[in-house]
């Protein structure tokens, strides 16, 4: 029997005239889209093309809320009160379940984006009242979480469905955080350097960080980010080698 993984891309992420990553592309090679809501990128008009592009071709859709920071791009650290971030999300997530419905698409899953899924894996406080929101919304959803993250524990906490997933194109620390951005390692780059890297972490069931360290995990989906300028050729090579060696590709749905 094969083993199942699912691999999702954070799309819908153009505003008007501003471009941002090859949506139609990576759409045909992933299994599930985490979509911009509109508070860091996305406006109605690329939401319903990306929402259409994704039924025409049965990708899975979720919700990637934000603070509110359109110019920031969402990776800003804000710190609003819990009745401004409950505000926020449940915002956002009405506004896409809204226009998915117009579609008939039920939405499967909500991850956070930016800074708030960063703050969240570090903050139990936070991820507590991001997935009390959640399941308060719809508690058939699927919480998209950082592997060994608070946010994962918060989820599962309150009963919520967790499928825990790692970075193709991000390094690690020894605490299973992401390396910042403002780090000269943060990335990696390249379709084969991104496969490898997640190779190595399937094959040992864990987070490995830049040191070396291994951090025990579950692992149901590998992200690649979609704004990266070499995201489609990644996508399209893990894809090819995931299934060459043996995993079938699926959605977040059918890993439960």
């Amino acid at each position: 029997m094969k083993l199942k993984i699912n691999l999702n891309a954070d799309l819908g992420e153009s505003y008007g005239n501003w471009k941002m990553g090859s949506d139609p592309e990576m759409l045909s090679i992933v299994n599930s889209a985490n979509l911009a809501c509109g508070f860091h990128a996305g406006d109605p008009l690329v939401i319903l093309r990306t929402l259409q592009d994704a039924k025409k071709h049965q990708v899975g859709v979720g919700a990637h809320p934000s603070f509110p920071d359109l110019q920031g791009f969402g990776r800003r650290k804000m710190f609003l009160t819990p009745q401004e971030l409950e505000g926020n999300l449940l915002y956002q997530l009405s506004a896409l379940q809204g226009m998915a419905r117009t579609q008939n698409i039920t939405l499967e899953h909500v991850k956070p984006h930016g800074a708030l899924n960063n703050m969240a894996c570090a903050d139990m406080k936070l991820a507590s009242q991001i997935v009390s929101i959640i399941k308060s919304f719809d508690a058939s959803l699927i919480l998209l979480a950082p592997a060994c993250s608070a946010l994962q524990t918060a989820g599962e906490e309150v009963g919520l469905t967790v499928a825990t997933e790692i970075f193709a194109d991000r390094a690690y620390q020894d605490d299973a955080q992401l390396v910042s951005r403002s780090e000269k390692n943060a990335m990696i780059h390249g379709a084969e350097k991104s496969y490898q890297h997640v190779q190595k972490m399937l094959e040992a069931k864990a987070i490995i960080s830049v040191s070396g360290k291994k951090i025990p995990c579950n692992i149901h989906s590998i992200c690649v980010h979609g704004d990266n300028a070499d995201a489609v050729n990644t996508a399209a090579y893990l894809r090819q080698n995931l299934e060459k060696n043996g995993y079938e590709l699926t959605s977040l749905k059918k890993m439960f």
